[in-house]
């Protein structure tokens, strides 16, 4: 019998050695971390409170700050202040805005803002926390290279 739990034992042993770190799959699983800081805030005209949260490169201000050039919280308030455009009723809203240049060479940029209203991510890795709503987990510029929004917005 002692021979069999010695068995036993090193094959439990050598298991957990070949598979790597030896975590339980609970930590494994574990959601992505993520800056759940509210760096923006706006309600639209049905009265929902929306947030932006500082985030991680995957969404959030820390995702469309730097992948698509949008660095001041006005842009996402401007389109937010407007009515939904998109709503899937089951969470997910877009709302669309237009950025207008004036001066010497008029421009024009549509952007959309993809605002995610529930306390989960669609996929589940994200958490915003009992009685909270993860708020605008991508923002961008269409029409444009990259869906990345010309400089001249962030002024």
């Amino acid at each position: 019998m002692k021979r069999i739990a010695a068995i036993a034992a090193t094959a439990l042993t050598t298991v957990t050695l070949l598979s790597g770190t030896g975590m339980h799959p609970a930590q494994a699983m574990s959601a992505p971390t993520w800056n759940k800081n509210v760096h923006c805030k706006a309600t639209d005209p049905d009265g929902r409170h929306i947030v932006t949260r500082w985030g991680n490169p995957h969404l959030g201000w820390n995702h469309f700050t730097y992948r698509h050039n949008i660095r001041v919280c006005k842009i996402l308030t401007g389109a937010i202040h407007g009515n939904v455009d998109r709503n899937d009723h089951q969470g997910r809203l877009e709302y669309d805005g237009v950025a207008i240049k004036t001066g010497g060479s008029p421009k024009q940029v549509r952007f959309t803002v993809i605002v995610q209203y529930a306390r989960y991510t669609k996929d589940k890795k994200y958490d915003a926390g009992k009685g909270q709503k993860i708020g605008v987990v991508n923002a961008f510029c269409r029409n444009q290279p990259d869906n990345k929004c010309p400089a001249w917005m962030n002024q």
